[in-house]
Formats: C-alpha cells, sequence, structure tokens
C-alpha cells in the first residue's frame, strides 16, 4: 500500500507539472558496460550492433548496447532525468523495489537517453540531456594491446572538452555551465585493463606487481577526476570492478571444469576495488565541493550469481548467447533472457541490470544527486 501511495504522489506531480528531475544530464566514459553505441561508428571487432543485441529493447534494435535490452545506466538515466524526483528517493532509503517505477516512465513514453557521443543523435538539443563517450574493450590504460580497437580514455575525455564546446553553442555558455556542473558524471572501466592487459601481457606481468599494477591504474584514475572537476565536474560516480571471476567466459577459461566462480580473479578485483574506493574518499577530502561516490557493483552482481533463485533467475553460470560474444546469426541463444544472469561471456541481461540499477540507486547515486 505505501509503495502505490508514493508511487500515485510521484504521478500527480508529473500530471501537475510540478516535479523537477534530479540531475538535468547525464555523462558517461568507459567500457562496454555503458558503451551505448559509439563502437559501432568504429572500425573494430568489439561491436554490438546486430542481432541477437538489442532482440529485447524498444522495436528490438541492436544499438550497440553489450546486452539484450537496456544497461544500467539506461535504467538509472530514466529516474534520474525523467521520472523519479525527490519523493523517490525516499522508496530507494526504505529498500522498497523500484521496478515498478522503472516500469512505469517506459510506458510513460520516456525513452531518450544520452546519445553515443558518435552518433549522429549526439547533435543540437539531444546534447542537453548530455553524453556518453564510453567504448566497449576500453580501460584506464591507454597504452594497451588493442587499443586500436577503441576510444581511449584519453580521446574519451577529449570528446568531452569538445562537447563542452558543443553544449555551450547549444545552451548558451550560462545555461552549459550549469547542465555541467548539476550533471550526474559516470566511469565506468578498469575490467579490461586486467583481462585485455595485464593478464595477457608478459611484459606488464614480469615488470609489475599486481600492486604496483593497480597504483599506476589509480594515478591515472586521479588524474581523470582531477580534469574533471577542472571542467566543472561536481557529482562523480565511480562504478567499481566486479566480480570478474564470475563471468560465463572466466568460469569456463580459467574454471578449471568447476562450473564455479574463480576465486583468484575476483580476490583481484576486490582488492583493486578498495584502491580505487581509498582513493574516491582522498579526492573526497581533496575537493569539498564534489560529489563523489564509489558506486560498488560487484555487490549486487555476486549476489546474482550465488542466489540466482532469490531475484528470479535459474541460471547463473552460463550465459543466454554465446561463450564471449554473440555471433549474428543467434545460433544457440536462449528464447527467454529474463531468467539468466548473464547474456554473453562478460555483460549481464537487461533482468540483471535492472536489479544492478536498482542496488546503485539506493547504494551511492541518492547520495550524488540529493543536495
Amino acid at each position: 500500500m505505501e509503495v502505490l501511495l508514493l508511487l500515485a504522489a510521484i504521478l500527480l506531480l508529473v500530471a501537475n507539472g510540478q516535479a523537477q528531475p534530479l540531475v538535468p544530464a547525464m555523462v558517461i566514459f568507459g567500457d562496454s558496460m555503458v558503451d551505448v553505441g559509439n563502437n559501432d561508428y568504429l572500425d573494430t571487432i568489439g561491436k554490438a550492433d546486430m542481432p541477437p543485441y538489442g532482440r529485447d529493447f524498444k522495436d528490438h534494435v541492436a544499438t550497440g548496447r553489450f546486452c539484450n535490452g537496456k544497461l544500467p545506466i539506461d535504467i538509472i538515466g530514466w529516474i534520474l532525468l525523467h521520472l523519479v524526483y525527490r519523493v523517490f528517493l525516499s522508496l530507494a532509503r526504505k529498500q522498497i523495489t523500484l521496478y515498478i517505477c522503472c516500469v512505469t516512465a517506459e510506458r510513460l513514453g520516456f525513452t531518450s537517453y544520452p546519445p553515443a557521443y558518435l552518433s549522429p543523435q549526439a547533435s543540437g538539443q539531444n546534447l542537453v540531456i548530455g553524453a556518453n563517450f564510453a567504448s566497449g574493450g576500453s580501460g584506464f590504460y591507454d597504452d594497451a594491446p588493442f587499443k586500436s580497437q577503441y576510444i581511449t580514455l584519453s580521446r574519451q575525455m577529449g570528446y568531452f572538452q569538445e562537447y563542452r564546446s558543443k553544449l555551450a553553442v547549444v545552451a548558451g555558455s550560462s545555461k552549459a555551465q550549469s547542465i555541467i556542473s548539476d550533471a550526474l558524471y559516470i566511469l565506468c572501466t578498469g575490467s579490461n585493463d586486467f583481462h585485455l592487459n595485464y593478464y595477457i601481457n608478459p611484459l606488464l606481468l614480469s615488470t609489475l606487481t599486481f600492486d604496483q599494477y593497480c597504483d599506476s591504474l589509480v594515478a591515472i584514475f586521479r588524474n581523470t577526476i582531477t580534469e574533471l572537476y577542472g571542467a566543472g565536474a561536481r557529482r562523480i560516480g565511480v562504478m567499481s570492478l566486479p566480480p570478474m571471476g564470475c563471468y560465463p567466459m572466466a568460469i569456463t577459461v580459467a574454471g578449471l571444469g568447476t562450473g564455479r566462480c574463480v576465486p583468484w580473479l575476483n580476490t583481484n578485483a576486490e582488492r583493486f576495488n578498495r584502491k580505487i574506493g581509498a582513493a574516491v574518499d582522498s579526492m573526497s577530502g581533496r575537493y569539498h565541493d564534489l560529489k563523489i561516490s564509489h558506486l560498488d557493483i560487484y555487490t549486487p552482481i555476486y549476489g546474482l550469481v550465488a542466489f540466482p533463485r532469490l531475484h528470479g533467475f535459474t541460471e547463473a553460470r552460463r550465459a543466454c548467447c554465446a561463450l564471449l560474444l554473440c555471433n549474428a546469426h543467434g545460433v544457440g541463444t536462449c528464447p527467454n533472457a529474463t531468467t539468466y544472469v548473464f547474456w554473453d561471456g562478460a555483460h549481464p541481461t537487461e533482468a540483471a541490470n535492472q536489479v544492478i540499477a536498482n542496488y546503485l540507486l539506493a547504494h551511492g547515486i541518492d547520495d550524488l544527486v540529493v543536495s
């Protein structure tokens, strides 16, 4: 009953035109966990622009998202930019499910997202709600073996500076600066620095210990946050590494036939997360007007894998469509992705992303968007 009453209050505010979005825009940097289609415009093998990707997205279109449907940032974006307002935060903080509100957002017709920056949609008034610079395959470390296959983080930051200039033209200098300072920034990267670089790079393995390598990534992270702050960013969410040892690809390749999560990969992810978490706390102390939060995606994903049935899933070890990336013909793709935690070998399904988004909204995002 409480949920229904609060939902009714939200809808009444929307109907009366009294509600205000929590943030004016979202600006996203990172890898395939948050890439909404930038890789479609690159000469790369790391694309998700063909079926069965996008099978459960609006109009069943493969947009370039590495998923069957929406990503966590899509769900969070709907809530923060369109439907759910300050009254909604009482739901998140009481740990009441957010799903009903997300579905309502879709039914009310809110379907716009910060566009992939390389796409034709990233122009004009579409830039007012933000931009997405993420690219599947990227990481903190620019000089990686497959750097020609994606937009490096430093290049993403360069595109952000270009975006600021374009936004000033579209919205005017004063409004643009207000958007830049009030926007929510999401940085989601780091996984590829390990499984597409450190773990397969003999030179790095022979010259840097794991902790030394992590420290070098943290230094890049600090510089990135400093640059964002200098450009006007004041609300930054930094996603943790996921439990990489629980991904289907890892279980198959490094699980030694056990069918279980690979402990050492998860342990290393946790070690890196502690270092980034400490750096986040340090940056928060350094810039007193900066809201910065370490967004924990490790916990919800690990919970889905360890206790899938508690969340309505039946398969948490195998992917719905492929060991690594789905093939264009969809051969062997499961008929119902809502029962699977993972869509392909390294990316969750939309159903799992809903759980992840719900968790983030109640554990970190809320602190960033409430004044």
